[in-house]
């Protein structure tokens, strides 16, 4: 059923229940004001045939017939349509007329707060009680039967009725076309949300503000839906992407150290009775082809990691304590080398722990590794500050340096100095960290001349302002990006 349907039917079947509630509300007021009408009559004639009745009683008691008659004439005339009855002292009854209860009713004697209400066989009377005060005192009451303002209230009940009869339909008609008018903009927006393609995203479904809250409102869920919708979309092709890039780099990489693998398994299996000098010597090389293997596989995976983290993994940190904690598992991992650290306090940073430790452990393995000189150990200085607004991380080694020819293609992936034992990507890991943290990386010959300075500078939070959103585009596994 159609939102103006059920808001046209609503409006039917309620307007017509308020328009009864306010008419019985209607009639109880109307009541109280015919009732008040009635019992104000009822006073007046009072205060109009009291001297005539007091006359009247002076008479009956001075036992004047005719002067009597004639008063009772004058009362009669005087009350009109109302029942009269007066009473004097002894309990006879002087004078009685009119519509009234049987005279066995017991009436009230006295009604000093205005007409009362006396039932009797059915029926209902208001009765009005006026003492008579003279040289005849006596009793005067007047009657006026209830039910004569039923005439009044059923007028006014018909019309109530004939009200809500009429305005069910009427107010249905009308209901239904202000629906109608209101949901307009829910139509347009129902239809713009239908005709939608896919493929457009977001931005396609902008629309103008429609005036209405709850409409803007659903327009704006909407949109947001879709921009979600995209990026989910685009979050799921670039993790396609990587999964396609991953396999092809394993597979291109992989390929010459699995040859070489399958040559020396080959030498071990054919010659069986190879010298012990020779067979040790290919069972090293297997050692080092596989350990290239793992070597490989892991950073394949940590660039794969790099490419799909989400913004929803960073958080704060102390940058200190993790630069302490790499330099130490670098010293276990090179008993050999000298690593010094100079480190302030604390220093606090906002990213993704698990991605800087992949940073630091692979810019240390890179000074220790190719940073050294041969026949002598490696000495490695690690220095961290802030900086106008960053954290700058310097590495400097004692090795041959990098030429300013290579530097900027270091980081570049499966980039080998000849007769490197890496794999080439461990550089390529430390750029693509620095990129999710908004950072620079450089190098250049270290201070003293000798060896090379890595430089990184990460941008530190400022206070107060949103987290940083990652990169758009990352594609360290199928480009150098």
């Amino acid at each position: 059923m159609k939102l103006a349907t059920r808001v046209a039917v609503s409006v039917t079947v309620v307007v017509p229940l308020l328009v009864l509630a306010a008419g019985l509300l209607l009639l109880g007021l109307v009541q109280q004001d015919l009732r008040r009408q009635q019992d104000a009559r009822l006073r007046d004639r009072a205060s109009a045939v009291l001297p005539d009745v007091r006359a009247l009683l002076n008479a009956d008691r001075n036992d004047r017939p005719k002067v009597e008659q004639n008063q009772q004439r004058k009362v009669l005339g005087s009350v009109m349509d109302a029942g009269i009855r007066v009473r004097n002292t002894q309990g006879s009854v002087v004078l009685e007329g009119g519509p009234q209860p049987a005279d066995a009713v017991q009436l009230p004697e006295r009604t000093a707060d205005g007409p009362v209400t006396v039932r009797a066989k059915g029926r209902a009377w208001r009765v009005l009680s006026v003492p008579v005060a003279g040289p005849a005192p006596g009793t005067l009451w007047l009657f006026a039967p209830a039910s004569a303002t039923d005439p009044q209230l059923a007028a006014v009940r018909r019309r109530v009725l004939l009200v809500a009869v009429l305005a069910a339909p009427v107010s249905g008609l009308v209901a239904y076309g202000l629906a109608g008018r209101a949901t307009a903009s829910v139509r347009r927006l129902s239809r713009r949300a239908a005709a939608l393609d896919p493929a457009a995203g977001a931005a396609a479904f902008a629309t103008a503000p429609a005036g209405v809250a709850e409409v803007d409102e659903l327009s704006a869920a909407i949109a947001e839906l879709l921009a979600r919708y995209d990026e989910q979309a685009a979050r799921t092709a670039q993790a396609l992407d990587t999964a396609r890039s991953f396999s092809s780099a394993a597979s291109h990489e992989l390929r010459t150290p699995l040859m070489s693998m399958g040559t020396d398994l080959d030498v071990l299996a054919t010659h069986p009775d190879l010298p012990a000098d020779e067979r040790a010597e290919v069972v090293q090389d297997l050692r080092s082809d596989h350990a290239r293997l793992l070597e490989l596989l892991t950073a394949l995976r940590m660039l794969a990691v790099g490419d799909l983290v989400d913004v929803s993994s960073f958080g704060s940190l102390d940058l200190c304590e993790l630069v302490d904690s790499a330099v130490g598992e670098a010293t276990r991992r090179h008993p050999e080398a000298r690593l010094t650290a100079d480190l302030p306090a604390e220093l606090r940073f906002f990213g993704w722990e698990a991605g800087l430790r992949i940073l630091l452990a692979n810019l240390l393995a890179n000074a220790v590794v190719h940073g050294r000189l041969p026949q002598e150990s490696p000495l490695v200085t690690v220095r961290l500050r802030a900086e106008d607004g960053s954290a700058v991380l310097t590495v400097d080694d004692a090795g041959p340096g990098v030429p300013p020819a290579e530097r900027g293609a270091v980081f570049q992936r499966f980039h080998h100095r000849p007769g490197s034992p890496g794999s080439g990507l461990g550089l390529t890991l430390v750029a693509q960290q620095v990129s999710l943290h908004h950072g620079t990386v450089t190098v250049e010959d270290a201070p003293d001349g000798t060896g090379a300075r890595f430089t990184v500078r990460l941008p530190l939070p400022v206070p107060d302002s949103p987290a940083p959103r990652l990169p758009a585009r990352r594609a360290w596994l199928s480009s150098d990006a």
